[in-house]
Parts: C-alpha cells; sequence; structure tokens
C-alpha cells in the first residue's frame, strides 16, 4: 500500500466535508455582566429568535455573588453560551458555582446547565417538578435538536443535562448568606415555571412569565395563568425585576407586559363572543394592541397568539 497517496486522498476528503460553525473554534462572544443590585448581575442577550447570527444566545443569564459560592439563573442555550457566562463570572468572583436554577422547560434557558457542570460538578441543579418530568420524558431533546437546527449546527457539541432538584411554590433555598424564594405559577409561559426573588436584593427573575420590550410564543402556556403570574410578580413590590428576555427595570415592565396580555386576552374574547371566528379578528384585535404593534415579535406572533386565544377562551367555557 502506498501510504502517501492515502493520507493525500484523505486531506482531499476532509478539505470536501461541509465545515459547520461548531467544528471551528468560534466561542459564544461575550456579552457584558451589568450589576442591578448589591450581589446580583445580569447578561442581557439580543432580543430575537436563536439562529447563526446571534449563536443561539438570546435570553438573560444571571448570577448572584454569596459568601460561599455563585448562584446562575438560567445559563443559556448552549454548551458555549454556558461557558461564555462562566467567564463574565470569573470576572466578577473567583468562587465557585453551587447552584442552578432553571426558569423552565424551553432550552434556550437551560441547555448551558452543561457548561456549569462540566466547571463545578458538584453544582445543584434546580427547576419546577414538572419542567425536570418533561425534560426526562424526550423535551430536553426537543430542544436541543431545534437549537441546533436554528443555529445552523453551531450547537452540535450540546447535551442536556437535566435538573435533579425539584422545588415548590413558595420553598426557599438558602445558601451561604442569601435567601432564593421559589414562586411557581400555575399554567402561565410553560406549565413548568418557577421564579426566583433573591430576597437580600428585591430583585425577581420572573423567567419567560414577563418578557420586556418583546413578544415570544405562547404556544405552551395559558394567558390566564401569565396574567396571574404577572399579578403576583407586581404584588411582591421588588425593586428589581430581570424578564426572560429584554432590559431589567423595576415594576413598570411587569405591568406593561401584563397589559399586552391582558388586552389582547380581553379583545380576543370580545370578538369570539360576537361570533367571529381567529381569522376573521385579526385585524379588531391588533387595532387594541397598536400601542405594542412596533415591538419584536408582534407580527410574527399575533396570528398564533388570537388562535390559541381562542382555545382557551372554549375550554374555559
Amino acid at each position: 500500500m502506498k501510504i502517501l497517496p492515502l493520507i493525500r486522498a484523505c486531506q482531499l476528503v476532509a478539505l470536501l466535508l461541509p465545515i459547520t460553525a461548531s467544528a471551528v473554534d468560534n466561542p459564544v462572544r461575550d456579552y457584558p455582566a451589568q450589576k442591578i443590585a448589591a450581589h446580583t448581575y445580569v447578561i442581557h442577550g439580543p432580543l430575537g429568535q436563536p439562529s447563526v447570527k446571534n449563536q443561539g444566545f438570546m435570553n438573560n443569564p444571571g448570577f448572584v455573588i454569596t459568601q460561599d459560592g455563585v448562584v446562575v439563573i438560567d445559563p443559556g442555550s448552549s454548551l458555549e453560551t454556558g461557558r461564555m457566562v462562566l467567564r463574565q463570572i470569573a470576572k466578577v468572583t473567583k468562587l465557585p458555582v453551587t447552584y442552578v436554577f432553571d426558569t423552565h422547560v424551553h432550552g434556550d434557558h437551560w441547555l448551558g446547565n452543561q457548561a456549569i457542570t462540566d466547571a463545578y460538578p458538584n453544582a445543584k441543579l434546580v427547576a419546577h417538578p414538572d419542567m425536570i418530568k418533561l425534560a426526562q420524558q424526550g423535551e430536553a431533546e426537543v430542544w436541543v435538536d431545534r437549537m441546533n437546527q436554528l443555529t445552523d449546527n453551531y450547537t452540535a457539541s450540546t447535551k442536556a443535562v437535566i435538573p435533579t432538584i425539584p422545588v415548590v411554590d413558595d420553598q426557599t433555598i438558602t445558601t451561604g448568606d442569601m435567601h432564593f424564594h421559589i414562586y411557581a405559577p400555575e399554567n402561565a409561559h410553560s406549565k413548568t415555571d418557577i421564579m426566583i426573588e433573591v430576597v437580600e436584593d428585591s430583585t425577581l427573575f420572573t423567567g419567560d412569565n414577563v418578557l420586556n420590550n418583546y413578544i415570544a410564543r405562547m404556544d405552551d402556556g395559558t394567558f390566564a395563568g401569565s396574567i396571574a403570574a404577572c399579578d403576583r410578580a407586581i404584588g411582591l413590590h421588588d425593586k428589581h425585576y430581570v424578564p426572560g428576555h429584554g432590559q431589567s427595570g423595576n415594576v413598570a415592565l411587569v405591568k406593561r407586559y401584563r397589559d399586552y396580555l391582558a388586552t389582547l386576552f380581553a379583545a380576543v374574547k370580545e370578538q369570539h363572543d360576537a361570533g367571529k371566528a381567529d381569522f376573521e379578528m385579526k385585524d379588531a384585535v391588533a387595532a387594541k394592541l397598536k400601542k405594542f404593534r412596533n415591538l419584536p415579535g408582534f407580527t410574527e406572533q399575533l396570528g398564533k397568539q388570537i388562535s390559541l386565544a381562542v382555545l382557551e377562551i372554549e375550554a374555559a367555557n
């Protein structure tokens, strides 16, 4: 056998194979961590759906520095996003990550768990029990595949590391000198949701129960439950609110998102009660939502959300 021609043939095959983003050294570009309270930082991702352009990163990972370690909330959509989060943490502290809270089952928020457990195998991963159950039953792989498709294989190296510690409504986890109070609204954005209140910092991580200046999918939740989740968040009177997507701020951002949900749901009910089908009411509903029409995602989601609202109204009758 002639070795040299064989080597050259292999090299030629390698050159002809498609090169994907995941096959090269192409880490998620750094996004700065913004300090929003005494112990709490947020990395605000860009708005939009996962894509090649944003490398699949578009949520708001957060981290809280406690006396004993770092608590991470929603480490993002992929192995590389999780690594980016760890790079930002390293700029602030050398303490290890001790806990990770995943707000719900949608993988753009939690598939970064892999990076955390690679670096800190003893970190405790916490989520709603139904989130853990659904992920174990196959939803994890659905989201791994979805992220990979949307990013043209950029996230191909990502594996689902499913949380193992369930939490329930009104539970408090204490670590170091900090208290993390859990709220688990029923039938909200995904029906697997938790909101995490950093008690000492008067800060609430809402997950996708609240979005700021963005309209996203409602496929897995309910309008009534999402409105109730907003009401609960408002009633906590925290100083800082971290939405699942969009900039953090005060309670005004929660009230605005609630206004969107409630206005849409009421407008759809009015049209439904008048005998209109979902495809017949779009213009009338859009007119009631005119102050929201320039928000990213509004045009793409409106028709689907009207149909979902109709189904919810009919199911309640």
